[in-house]
């Protein structure tokens, strides 16, 4: 058995003396492990960073064998990437979120996704948004999106301000009225169209959003615990959007 892909690095782990076990996103066998032969050489070690793009060759015996990858860089980002604490934290966050889909599941849209962000990490003020829309698209995958497109009371497309608890699916502002202690924000900019970028305010109630149901349909029920790297990103992007918003306010001129 043989295939050859492009992949992102997610991490690496020690195997014998000279020898790693390297995980990877393919971007058509999705989540897929192998052992790297000399991947702890002062030439691979720099390959092997995580964040880092590749081109990887997987032979195996059989299909459901470990296998061994020979791995080529395409795109080595891993010194950027360690260069803000949003990116370093960021790297291993989506990294745990895509260890709770299957391996060797293919999902070409998280790749395209993955792949994205890591080249937008640099910008710790859009980092916020760009992982919030990954974290619901893990969601989807696992099978438990959200429906943010019209209200589940009454059909409306419009005035959308609460979510669900039970159902992820939105409410309008007139429906959702009577529960709103009970119901979680949505975010404006989640809405679609012409929606304005996050605040600190709508990327904190985002966050606090996919948490609810991370938690609710995937920490809880496997009995695992959320990945501390997410804690660490969320604290890093917001105070580098509000870093920014507030450069932004001093640069706007002020009324004659």
């Amino acid at each position: 058995m043989q295939w050859q892909d492009e992949a992102i690095i997610l991490g690496v782990k020690r195997h014998g003396e000279t020898s790693v076990i390297a995980e990877v996103m393919t971007r058509a066998r999705g989540r897929h492990l192998g052992l790297v032969r000399g991947g702890r050489s002062r030439t691979m070690q720099p390959v092997l960073q995580a964040g880092n793009r590749v081109d990887v060759t997987w032979r195996a015996r059989l299909d459901d064998h470990l296998g061994e990858y020979r791995i080529e860089p395409l795109q080595l980002r891993a010194a950027q990437l360690m260069e803000t604490a949003t990116a370093v934290y960021g790297v291993q966050a989506m990294g745990a979120l895509l260890r709770l889909l299957p391996e060797r599941d293919p999902h070409p849209h998280l790749y395209r996704s993955l792949d994205v962000i890591l080249d937008n990490l640099s910008d710790p003020a859009d980092a916020g948004e760009l992982f919030v829309r990954f974290e619901l698209a893990v969601l989807n995958d696992l099978g438990f999106g959200l429906d943010l497109s019209e209200c589940a009371a009454t059909g409306l497309r419009s005035d959308l301000i609460y979510v669900s608890p039970k159902t992820g699916r939105a409410v309008c502002r007139v429906a959702g009225a009577p529960y709103a202690d009970r119901m979680l924000a949505l975010p404006p900019f989640l809405q679609g169209g012409e929606a304005p970028s996050a605040d600190c305010q709508s990327l904190s109630a985002a966050f606090l959003l996919t948490n609810h149901f991370l938690n609710r349909h995937v920490y809880e029920p496997r009995g695992i615990q959320e990945n501390a790297a997410r804690d660490g990103f969320i604290q890093a992007a917001l105070k580098a959007l509000e870093r920014k918003m507030k450069e932004h306010h001093q640069e706007v001129p002020k009324p004659a």
